[in-house]
C-alpha cells in the first residue's frame, strides 16, 4: 500500500481562491485513486509569519514520522525556512509553489527582499519543487531551483456545459463581462474601472466576483472609485459565490476579463474556456501562456488604455465576438480535465527525489 501523504496550507483549506482550489482538486484526484492524504491547515499569519505561525508550523512536522512524505504550499512554506531546517534531512519535504511569493503586486522593496530570500532558503531545503505552470517553473532559477528536482503540474478543469452566449454566436446585448478574482492589488480591478470609466456610452454590465476580505481597504477603494465613475448601476461588486451561483455566473456570461497584473496560472482563463467564453485578459506572468490567442484577447499589464481598446473592440465589432466565441469553442475540446492533472501530480509525488546533499548542505549553497 502506498505510504501516507500530509498537505499542509496556510490557513482554512477551503478558501476559494486559484490556488486553495488546486490544492483541493490535487487531493481529491490522489484520494480517488486510494492514497491516504491528510490535510492541514495552519494557523496563524502568512506570508510573513507571526509567532502563531511558526508554532503551528512546528507543531505539524513534529507530528510526522521519520520518512513520511509532506507538500506544503508555498504560502505556508516560503517565508519558514528556519523551521523546516530540523525535518529536512528526516522527512521528504516537496513544495508546491503557484507563485513567487515576492512577486506579489504592492510589497516595498525591503519586504519584497525579505521573501525572495526565505523561499530561497526554503526552496532549497526541500526534495522537489511543483509548480503549476510553465511560466512558474522559469522563473525558479532566480531561487536557484536545479531543474532536476522541478516537475510542472498545470492545473485541469472539470467538465462544464457551454455558456449560453457559446450557444449563440450572435448572441445580443448587453454585453455581460465577468471577472472572478479575489478584491487585491494584483488582480487589476483599478485598471478595469479606469478602462470601464471611458466605455459608459456602450451597453455592458460587469459581474466582479471574489472576496472582499482579503485587503478591505483596497476593496474600500474600488468601492469608492466606483461611484466616482458613476458605474454603481453597471458594476455588481459580488462577493464570494457558492460553486452553484459562479456556474450560473459563467452561464450569463459573454466576455470573461481578467486585468491581472501577474499570475502564476490563472485557472479562471480556463475554467471560462471550458464553458467556450472568451476571455479579455494581460500578458502578466504565466497569463502568456494560459490563454490561446484564438479564444480571446491580450494586453499588457497595468495599461488602462489598451484595456479600453480591447473592451471596445470586444463591444463595437460583432465579427470578433463571433471569431473569438468560435476559438473559445475549439479550445474547449483541448483542455486538460482535473483527472489527468491528477495522474501528473501523482507521477510527480512518486519520481525519485534527489538526495545527494543534506539539507543543509542545500541551504548553505543557496544564495544568500
Amino acid at each position: 500500500m502506498a505510504s501516507p501523504l500530509t498537505l499542509i496550507v496556510a490557513g482554512d483549506p477551503g478558501q476559494l481562491t486559484g490556488g486553495y482550489l488546486y490544492d483541493a482538486r490535487m487531493v481529491a484526484a490522489l484520494r480517488a485513486r486510494g492514497r491516504d492524504v491528510q490535510v492541514i491547515g495552519l494557523e496563524g499569519r502568512f506570508p510573513l509569519p507571526d509567532d502563531l505561525a511558526r508554532r503551528s508550523m512546528a507543531q505539524a512536522l513534529a507530528a510526522l514520522p521519520d520518512g513520511a512524505r509532506v507538500v506544503i504550499d508555498g504560502l505556508a512554506m516560503g517565508g519558514l525556512p528556519e523551521v523546516i531546517v530540523p525535518h529536512a534531512d528526516r522527512l521528504t519535504i516537496i513544495a508546491l509553489v503557484h507563485h513567487p511569493l515576492a512577486d506579489e503586486t504592492g510589497l516595498d522593496e525591503a519586504t519584497r527582499r525579505r521573501l525572495f530570500d526565505s523561499e530561497t532558503r526554503a526552496l532549497a531545503l526541500v526534495r522537489r519543487v511543483i509548480v503549476t505552470s510553465r511560466f512558474t517553473a522559469r522563473g525558479l532559477e532566480r531561487f536557484a531551483v536545479a531543474p532536476e528536482r522541478l516537475a510542472v503540474v498545470e492545473p485541469g478543469v472539470g467538465p462544464a456545459p457551454l455558456a449560453a452566449s457559446a450557444l449563440d454566436l450572435e448572441s445580443p446585448g448587453p454585453r455581460r463581462l465577468l471577472c472572478v478574482a479575489t478584491l487585491i492589488p494584483r488582480k487589476g480591478h483599478d485598471v478595469l474601472l479606469e478602462a470601464l470609466a471611458d466605455l459608459r456610452d456602450r451597453d455592458w454590465t460587469l459581474e466582479a466576483i471574489g472576496s472582499h476580505a482579503r485587503d478591505p481597504d483596497h476593496a474600500a477603494r474600488l468601492f469608492d472609485a466606483t461611484r466616482r465613475y458613476g458605474l454603481e448601476e453597471r458594476i455588481d461588486w459580488a462577493g464570494e459565490r457558492s460553486a452553484a451561483e459562479l456556474a450560473a455566473a459563467y452561464h450569463r456570461a459573454e466576455l470573461f476579463v481578467l486585468p491581472s497584473r501577474y499570475e502564476g496560472y490563472g485557472m479562471v482563463v480556463t475554467e471560462a474556456l471550458s464553458r467556450g467564453v472568451p476571455v479579455l485578459t494581460t500578458t502578466g506572468g504565466a497569463l502568456a501562456d494560459t490563454l490561446p490567442p484564438a479564444a480571446g484577447l491580450s494586453v499588457p499589464p497595468d495599461d488602462a488604455a489598451a484595456l479600453r481598446e480591447a473592451l471596445a473592440a470586444w463591444l463595437d465589432d460583432a465579427e470578433l465576438r463571433r471569431r473569438r466565441r468560435r476559438g473559445a469553442r475549439e479550445v474547449r475540446r483541448d483542455l486538460v480535465d482535473w483527472q489527468q492533472a491528477g495522474d501528473r501530480f501523482l507521477a510527480a509525488l512518486e519520481e525519485p527525489t534527489p538526495s545527494a546533499l543534506s539539507a543543509h548542505a542545500r541551504a548553505e549553497e543557496s544564495p544568500p
